[in-house]
């Protein structure tokens, strides 16, 4: 049988991996997929670095449209990113029966419903393993093989720069500027570090895993997303001595009111093994209700870790090719025609616990003042920590964790929390997951 012909949109980091392993691991890879797969075509803006790169063992083109209207291209692999030309190629790909391959999260994240149904009139995969957690096979996990289990919630540390960060601010006692600026000496971090610092980037993948757990549309949109750049090295020194750590996580649950869909720093026990998740790394929890927790870990980012999942995608759609469009594995796990429309909710309507830190003036009555309002808001403490005030200091903090209660009733009593005469400042409010 003759081999599987590819078109590569994009041959930087990841690209360059793909091209890599494949003609490594050929051999290996064509016992898998029982036919070769071969990169054949490749379109990127500095043909002279990709001639260089695969060593003129394929046509290197400069117009990627050349590519998607190629009649000889079976699948086109995206790895341009961004949501522009990107979105355009990759339409245009399946409108000329192309299957697509895509590590790109922010395009499916906001353009996911349509591509994906583009594709179901079409009868074309589009394959996105590498788009969450590089390579740790998460989608393929979610979408195969708990296909038995009712989904009941995944959280993930889906972020390696955020994650870089915040072991070093744990492990140095340092604060956030100093370690952003060592996280991009080292490269961990870009230039401009935006989409990973402020959340935007986990919101992406978190938007995935929870369309393809609870079989609901993509919907980046409704997300909550909070980052990093707000955290101090105090509050992460506090949630030491407290017995938890802080990650970035992306969260997706049910509830019998709806699907929570957020990303937030979060206080997780430091017991739990995700909480030991360390530096660069990423690692997925997700609890199913047969199976109870599943834990995923590994390389979230990379040239081969990537690519190892962009090639178990091109596998995936080499097995499939000439089955019947009706019989392959549905995009979003859940037939197009079952889809659930349970709504996404508002944050002030979810339901967690919470780490409070709360500068006080050194006087008595201060706390009693503060339970007071936690209690007319039906807020029950879980444990506290109150700090004697530094020498020569007329001021301290008060650290509260709470039992879990919705977030509106937070919101109200923060407000009405700092507005005490004897409270300094703004209260500072993490949400705390037990993960249990």
């Amino acid at each position: 049988m003759k081999p599987i012909r590819v078109g590569l949109l994009g041959i930087g980091t990841v690209g360059a991996g793909t091209f890599n392993v494949l003609k490594r691991n050929q051999e290996e890879i064509r016992r898998r997929a029982g036919r070769g797969i071969e990169i054949v075509m490749v379109a990127d803006l500095d043909t002279a670095r990709a001639t260089e790169l695969t060593g003129g063992q394929c046509e290197v083109v400069n117009d990627a449209n050349l590519v998607v209207d190629n009649p000889d291209i079976d699948i086109v692999v995206e790895l341009i990113g961004g949501y522009g030309i990107a979105k355009t190629l990759v339409l245009k790909a399946i409108a000329n029966g192309k299957h697509v391959v895509t590590a790109n999260k922010a395009l499916l994240a906001l353009h996911g419903t349509e591509i994906f149904r583009a594709a179901q009139e079409k009868g074309v995969m589009v394959a996105f393993e590498a788009a969450v957690a590089g390579g740790i096979p998460i989608i393929k996990a979610l979408r195969e093989g708990l296909s038995a289990n009712r989904i009941e919630w995944v959280a993930g540390i889906i972020n390696g720069t955020t994650n870089f960060i915040l072991s070093e601010m744990r492990d140095q006692g340092l604060d956030f500027d100093t370690v952003l600026k060592e996280a991009q000496r080292l490269g961990y971090a870009e230039a401009d570090p935006t989409f990973d610092i402020e959340g935007v980037d986990a919101a992406h993948k978190a938007t995935l895993m929870s369309a393809i757990a609870f079989g609901i549309p993509v919907q980046f949109d409704r997300a909550h997303v909070e980052g990093i750049t707000k955290l101090s090295a105090t509050d992460i020194r506090y949630a030491e001595q407290l017995g938890y750590r802080i990650k970035l996580l992306g969260i997706a649950r049910r509830t019998a009111a709806g699907i929570e869909l957020r990303v937030h720093p979060t206080l997780i026990p430091a017991r739990r093994l995700i909480a030991n998740v360390e530096g660069a790394m990423n690692a997925v929890l997700v609890q199913g209700d047969a199976v109870g927790a599943t834990l995923y870990y590994g390389k979230g980012a990379g040239a081969e870790p990537t690519a190892s999942a962009v090639i178990a995608d091109l596998v995936d759609i080499t097995r499939l090719a000439t089955a019947d469009p009706e019989h392959r594995v549905p995009h979003l796990a859940f037939q197009p025609d079952a889809m659930s429309d349970i709504p996404v909710l508002p944050m002030s309507e979810v339901t967690t616990s919470y780490y409070l830190r709360v500068c006080v003036a050194d006087q008595l009555g201060v706390l009693a003042d503060i339970t007071r309002v936690l209690a007319d808001a039906t807020i029950s403490i879980d444990a506290m920590l109150q700090k004697e005030p530094d020498e020569g200091k007329d001021h301290t903090d008060i650290i509260l964790l709470t039992h879990q209660t919705q977030e509106k009733n937070v919101d109200a009593a923060i407000a009405r929390i700092e507005a005490l005469p004897t409270v300094q400042g703004k209260v500072t409010r993490i949400r705390l997951e037990q993960l249990a």
